[in-house]
């Protein structure tokens, strides 16, 4: 069973990712930013950073969606922008493996400053790049440059996700 999360920061494309490897693995796709309690948007919206008090009630409840998915499984696209994040999301679900879309500062803002209706204002992208920490080599992740094309992202995230199962 594959419990996949499409992790980045925002504009990194982590819904368009997950929802197409999601189509392509034939399992459902949620958005870990449909989780979050209105006070977690509200506070987003209003350009104030997530702490990490706010973040670990939400991560639990990514978590549940992780660890409750049916066979054959599950994307979830989900910032899980540090290794204490992934971690507690393993704590959930230990065999999750993580796709990170990772890619130059200069092309994730012109996503975001392209980018309507999302509650996540481009001012944040700076906050969010501080925290990031890429995956380390003893996680189950696997790296994806964002400037290829969607088709290619989502082929290298698959064999990558293959050769993570050996």
């Amino acid at each position: 069973m594959a419990r996949i999360v499409v992790m980045g920061v925002s504009g990194a494309g982590k819904s368009t990712v997950g929802e197409a490897l999601a189509r392509r693995l034939d399992v459902p796709f949620v958005d870990a930013d449909d989780l979050h309690p209105a006070v977690n948007v509200e506070k987003m919206r209003a350009g104030t950073p997530l702490t990490d008090d706010d973040r670990w009630p939400w991560l639990d409840v990514v978590g549940a969606a992780l660890a409750e998915a049916e066979p054959p499984g599950i994307v979830v696209a989900c910032s899980a922008l540090r290794r204490a994040y992934r971690d507690r999301l393993r704590t959930a679900a230990p065999d999750v493996a993580f796709v990170a879309l990772e890619g130059d500062p200069e092309v994730l803002a012109e996503r975001l400053g392209a980018r309507a209706g999302h509650f996540m204002p481009a001012t944040m992208l700076a906050s969010q790049l501080a925290l990031y920490e890429s995956p380390a080599a003893d996680e189950r992740a696997v790296r994806c440059a964002i400037e290829r094309p969607l088709d290619e992202i989502v082929t290298a995230a698959i064999a990558g996700l293959e050769a993570l199962e050996g």
